[in-house]
Parts: structure tokens; sequence; C-alpha cells
């Protein structure tokens, strides 16, 4: 069965414009997902909406919703209001402005969707605005209504279609200086640092997320088999704590390890020294600027 589009609508680059389809790019239905049952009893539990001072529970189109403006004081407002607001522009995708994409910070980007088009009547507009974008190397940026929401939405060539990621607004984003700017200048010792870029060298690699397993998930999956198996689960010992260790010591060592793995896999090796210079040049670089 065919995915159901989650938006419908059109993609304007000034005069041109093609119809176009948003499908959400992740999914998690694959995921292991638990209900709540009655151990008693053995059914499923249900939730309700109850009021608050009566504690009954409400039928759904006594349901009303409410923007909270003092203490115990709303004002109700219902979806044709919600409607009129967001009703301009609800259904086309302008594209405004050209940015690289290195200047949009990855704490912005929010969720990706898939663009296609919507038919055939608009593949070849649709074909232009990609190659457009692609040629330009940039990121293209729109505004497009999603669920009464306006969002931001960064707009790129993906293979042979478009990605759209919609962005964070910057009220949205937490101020960083509340988490580092307690933190101290630490001075780190070259000979430190030098074991720690070595051990990262070692490390070094390209991005194949197809290497990486949920190991979570995959053990739901095994600890659900061994219950149908009828087996008795051991509750698991607790792991110990960390020791504070020698920092130094712990690098050395560390490095060590990294350098036996090198010497298993010397091609791997090679590769990491022809690699090296560019990341020296790139730190330097860094620091110079």
């Amino acid at each position: 069965m065919a995915p159901r589009a989650f938006w419908k609508g059109y993609l304007r680059l000034s005069l041109v414009s093609c119809p176009i389809q948003l499908f959400p790019a992740t999914s998690e239905r694959e995921k292991v997902r638990f209900h709540q049952f009655n151990k008693k009893t053995g059914h499923r539990i249900k939730y309700g909406k109850l009021d608050a001072g009566t504690g009954e529970q409400v039928d759904p189109e006594d349901i009303v919703m409410g923007y909270e403006i003092g203490k115990g004081r709303y004002i109700e407002v219902t979806e044709d209001e919600l409607e009129a607001v967001a009703i301009e522009g609800r259904h086309t995708i302008d594209i405004e402005q050209f940015v690289p994409r290195n200047d949009i910070d990855d704490l912005y980007l929010n969720h990706p969707y898939y663009m296609t088009p919507d038919g055939e009547i608009g593949q070849q507009a649709y074909a232009v605005i990609r190659e457009s974008i692609r040629k330009e190397g940039m990121v293209a940026l729109g505004r497009v209504i999603l669920t009464t929401r306006e969002h931001v939405i960064a707009i790129e060539p993906h293979g042979k279609g478009l990605l759209g990621v919609t962005l964070r607004y910057p009220y949205e984003i937490r101020r960083e200086a509340d988490y580092f700017g307690d933190l101290p200048d630490e001075r780190v010792p070259k000979e430190m640092l030098d074991l720690a870029e070595h051990i990262v060298a070692t490390k070094s690699g390209h991005f194949r997320p197809e290497k990486f397993e949920d190991h979570y998930e995959h053990a739901l999956r095994e600890l659900i088999k061994r219950k149908q198996r009828g087996e008795k689960i051991a509750k698991t010992r607790e792991r110990p704590t960390a020791n504070v260790i020698d920092l130094m010591a712990a690098l050395r060592r560390s490095a060590a390890v990294g350098r036996g793995a090198a010497r298993r896999h010397p091609q791997r090796a090679s590769a990491e020294k022809k690699r090296a210079p560019a990341r020296r040049s790139n730190v330097q670089a860094r620091k110079a600027s």
C-alpha cells in the first residue's frame, strides 16, 4: 500500500510552480511498543478525558480549546478561528531565499520530509527547481503550514528528489550560555592533546548508517522471544561504578590499543595517514580564525 501524503500543495520559485507532496522521511513504527493492561483481568488500560472539578468523563463534543490568561481564566479558541489564522499561503511553499548549507546550525534542524511531484503534469517544473538549487549549491528557504502551524522549511536536492527539513524558530532554541557559560577555560597539555588526536585518528572513518545497530531494540525482541518460550529472566547485576583513573595513563593505554589496531589493519592506517594532513590543516585554520 502506497504511503499517504502528509501534505499536498505547490512549490513555487518566482513564476515557476509545481504540485508537490510531503511524506515524513523517518518512522518509528518498527520499534517495539508496549501496551498497559490490568494484571488482574488481562484487559487493556483505556484513558479518558475527565473534568478536573467533577472527576466525570467529558464527551468529545463538549471539549473545547482555550488559552490560559490567568489562574483558572481561559479564552476559548475554536477550530474555525485557527483555520482563519492559517488560511493564507496554506497550500503553497514560496521559495524566498537561498543560503549556504553551512549557515544553518544543526540545532535548528527539526523534521525531514521527502518532497515529491504530485502527478506527471508538474514533473518538469519540479526538475527545473531541483536542478537550479543543486547547481547553486545552496539551500532554498520557504514557509509551509502544517497542522495550523507555520514552519520555515529548508529544501535541498536529495538523490533524484528534494528533501525538505522544517526548522525551529530562535525562541525554541535554549541559550548555550546557560549550559556552557560556567565551564572553565581548561588548558590541555600538548602531550595529552597529541595522544587524544592519535586516538581520534585511529577511529576515523566515513559515516555508514547501515553499520549502526539498535542493540536495545534487538535485546527487547530477544526478551519477548524468551518470554514466549517460558524462560525465566534473571535480574541484571548492577554495574560497578567507574573508578577515578589517571587521565594521562588512560590516554597512553588507549593510544597503544590504537597502534595495535593499525598494525592489524595496515590499509586503514595508510589511508588514515593520508587524511591526517587535511585534518591538521583544518585544525590550524580554525585556530587561526
